[in-house]
């Protein structure tokens, strides 16, 4: 007989259970090759840890899903829909408060689109995991990777230009196709979000308001996303939508953060008037950019001069608005403020 896995287990037990609580043991007896006696232990144990329920009597229990859960499934990307896999594979077997369970629906399906329509992959892992605190989402990709695809699509040539770009939003490789809002919403729904393609990762935190940093990259080819869900959030889907129109009430994409932490390093700072053509790139889609001074000690006056002055000049429509700088930085932005460019007569 063969060896059983616990860990192995648990990626189907949860389906399973849901779908023939009365005769458990003999899928996972057919599907393990374990014996009746090892797989009624195997089922005694996952109940004790919380993956499942039992029911019934001694001689015929009964199982059901417990408080942890968890279903993961691979797809060929060719001829994928994303609204299939939620609604058969997944949905089915998770107990969510419902705002939650329409945050991860709205995660679920713009991620594996992304994947369907962007990766140039040929199959896509999916895997949800539920916890007594947190609902968990990862999809990963076999693809070209996100970063690789928006530096050709964009002309950029390093990772964390793709990511500032990302940060603010409206960014899609497919106009035609997308409006470039799936994977930024996804990250403000999100409390943990992490993105890793092109042995690159980037972080973000519900609780750390706008700001991205750099985390520690997967070894893997592709793209891999992964993104938890607090089950008491107060977050919604409409409110994280509204947060981000002018007036806070509608839907329209108008508002952004640029995170100016993801343009600098321990050997460079903020100093040139390329970096901030790069932070200025596209604002002119919205109507107000708070720009994020977390993590940045000071700027040099090229970069500011260029941003807060030659900018703002040319998108007058534009509210460019300087956020968590420090004292040295608010001089040299006050300082640049005081000297606005005037027309020619």
């Amino acid at each position: 007989m063969a060896r059983l896995d616990l860990n192995a287990l648990t990626l189907w037990i949860t389906a399973a259970a849901q779908q023939q609580p009365q005769d458990l043991a003999t899928q996972v007896e057919q599907r393990a090759g374990v014996s009746r006696a090892t797989a009624n232990k195997a089922l005694r144990r996952l109940a004790g840890m919380g993956w499942l329920v039992r029911e019934g009597s001694a001689a015929r229990p009964l199982y059901r899903p417990g408080s942890l859960r968890q279903v993961v499934q691979r797809y060929p990307l060719a001829g994928l829909g994303e609204d299939l896999p939620w609604s058969r594979d997944f949905a089915p077997f998770f107990a969510l408060p419902e705002t939650v369970r329409r945050m991860l629906h709205h995660a679920f399906t713009e991620l594996l689109n992304n994947a369907i329509d962007h990766s140039a992959g040929q199959s896509v892992t999916v895997s949800m995991r539920q916890t007594p605190s947190h609902a968990q989402l990862l999809v990963s990709d076999d693809g070209r990777g996100v970063f690789d695809k928006i530096n050709e699509a964009f002309a950029l040539d390093e990772p964390h230009l793709a990511m500032l770009e990302l940060s603010k939003g409206k960014l899609t490789s497919a106009p035609d196709r997308h409006c470039g809002r799936g994977l930024f919403f996804t990250s403000k729904l999100a409390d943990v979000f992490d993105l890793h393609a092109n042995e690159s990762a980037f972080q973000h935190r519900g609780w750390e308001a706008g700001r991205w940093r750099e985390g520690k990259p997967l070894k893997r080819q592709g793209t891999s996303v992964y993104a938890a869900f607090a089950l008491d959030s107060t977050r919604t889907v409409e409110s994280v939508l509204q947060a981000h129109s002018a007036d806070g009430a509608g839907f329209d994409f108008e508002r952004t953060v640029v995170p100016l932490r993801l343009l600098t390093t321990t050997q460079s700072g903020l100093e040139s008037r390329a970096q901030a053509r790069r932070v200025g790139a596209r604002l002119n889609q919205f109507r107000r950019a708070e720009v994020d001074f977390s993590g940045v000690s000071s700027i040099g006056h090229s970069f500011a001069d260029e941003l807060f002055r030659v900018l703002a000049s040319e998108q007058r429509t534009l509210d460019l608005v300087p956020v968590n700088m420090s004292p040295a930085v608010a001089a040299m932005v006050a300082s640049i403020q005081r000297y606005p460019i005037r027309s020619a007569r």
